[in-house]
């Protein structure tokens, strides 16, 4: 799509974008992408759907992953084309139009897409693939009770029967919001977070998990049964697996469970987007740094892995990648409109399992966490500010869970202060 073909609005609101971000890096008030989507918005309020159209397009939402999943699918669809990505994570309206804004010459779109967002983002966008991760409870006060954005992703997802849908088979909600769609290819992630799947959003039945399967223990109203689906591809400790024997072994270089079910979507979705799977998998492995998280900082003597965490399932998948053998474990809690004010969803983590090491309790809410702490029997000390908590560590590996904005914060400031590996490795490299 060439720019003329944007009409004159379209064209003025991609100057103006481009200007104020051009001036925030000058200014060094920021990378600018949301400034300059959120002006381009003023100024043509249709800009999405125009910078998009003719192009094939991926979206990915669920409540984890989303990240992760979308930095190795667009890697794999690098592999064949070129690609229009939101690399930095943001996900609504304005971070969505800032990745189109970048070079109307990709021929692929690849978007992560927030929850609350799909609807309209599908309806502008008409998807090729939809890769569904997971649903479970996530920011109360701004996003509300998964029930209800189940439904709207159901709804959202029926407007589109010409989408593939990619879903995670594992997860009872996501379960739901493609178990009536013509076009869904069922994926096994492994995933073993049931706390927000007791019920059926279908007709409030209970749900049974059993091993590897899950069932309502009522019929839905049509006399269907609403069971887990027979996967098609699947992941587990020896590698990727599909049709007709195909197995592949899968190395990723970002740790976790959760991860190796992330990277198990992204190769579906890029095998629907025409990628080999071969190919799709050897691209998953080479992430190994997504926005920093996972990253390890150099400093002072300390080798620093940061991790985020923004909601219990997120939380207990991160303290179960959390290596056991560090020196010190610090934990930063924030409370601000990223993170969500509410914060009751500490109680619902499991924080009991860390009693043989040494915990500090950060953040501007670490006396919240320092509550849940107490309450667990964990051994911790309190120091607000995340920076000096790391300082108080003595010389060698901490781990470091944070949650949306002090994950940030901490990172731009290590950042500033030392260097991570992978920068390091560049240096050698170059």
């Amino acid at each position: 799509m060439t720019t003329p073909s944007l009409g004159l609005r379209a064209r003025l609101a991609r100057a103006v974008a481009k200007t104020a971000r051009w001036t925030s890096r000058t200014l060094r008030l920021g990378d600018g992408g949301m400034i300059g989507g959120l002006l381009a918005l003023k100024v043509d309020p249709q800009i999405m759907g125009k910078l998009s159209a003719g192009r094939p397009c991926v979206l990915v939402t669920g409540t984890n992953g989303k990240s992760t999943t979308t930095r190795m699918l667009a890697t794999a669809l690098g592999t064949k084309y070129r690609v229009a990505w939101n690399e930095g994570g943001d996900n609504m309206d304005a971070g969505i139009v800032s990745a189109l804004l970048d070079d109307s010459e990709d021929e692929v779109i690849c978007l992560e897409v927030d929850e609350m967002h799909v609807p309209h983002v599908m309806d502008t966008l008409h998807p090729t693939v939809m890769v569904l991760l997971n649903l479970s409870r996530d920011q109360l006060d701004r996003v509300g009770e998964i029930n209800t954005i189940e439904k709207r992703l159901r709804t959202a997802v029926t407007n589109h029967p010409e989408t593939t849908l990619i879903a995670n088979c594992d997860d009872m909600m996501m379960t739901s919001v493609a178990y009536d769609h013509p076009r869904t290819i069922w994926v096994s992630t492994g995933g073993n977070w049931s706390n927000d799947a007791t019920t059926s959003p279908r007709n409030n039945a209970a749900i049974v998990h059993s091993g590897n399967d899950w069932y309502a223990v009522e019929k839905l109203a049509d006399g269907r049964e609403f069971r887990r689906p027979s996967p098609t591809y699947w992941v587990d400790d020896a590698g990727f697996h599909g049709p007709d024997g195909l197995t592949l072994p899968l190395e990723l270089r970002v740790p976790g469970k959760a991860n190796r079910g992330n990277a198990a979507q992204a190769i579906v979705a890029a095998i629907a987007m025409g990628i080999s799977p071969h190919t799709a998998v050897t691209a998953s492995e080479k992430v190994e740094d997504v926005s920093g998280r996972y990253s390890t900082m150099q400093w002072n003597g300390r080798n620093i892995r940061l991790l985020l965490a923004k909601n219990p399932a997120g939380w207990q998948e991160a303290l179960n990648m959390a290596n056991r053998d560090a020196d010190s474990l610090v934990i930063a809690v924030n409370g601000q409109q990223g993170d969500g004010i509410d914060l009751s969803w500490l109680w619902d983590v499991l924080f009991e399992n860390f009693s043989e090491q040494e915990v500090i309790a950060s953040g501007e809410r670490a006396t919240d966490l320092a509550v849940r702490l107490t309450y667990a029997d964990i051994p911790h000390t309190l120091v607000h500010d995340s920076l000096e908590a790391i300082k108080t560590c003595p010389a060698g590996d901490i781990e470091v869970i944070a949650n949306y904005t002090a994950f940030r914060e901490l990172f731009l400031k290590l950042r500033s202060m030392g260097s991570s590996t992978a920068e390091k490795q560049e240096a050698q490299d170059g």
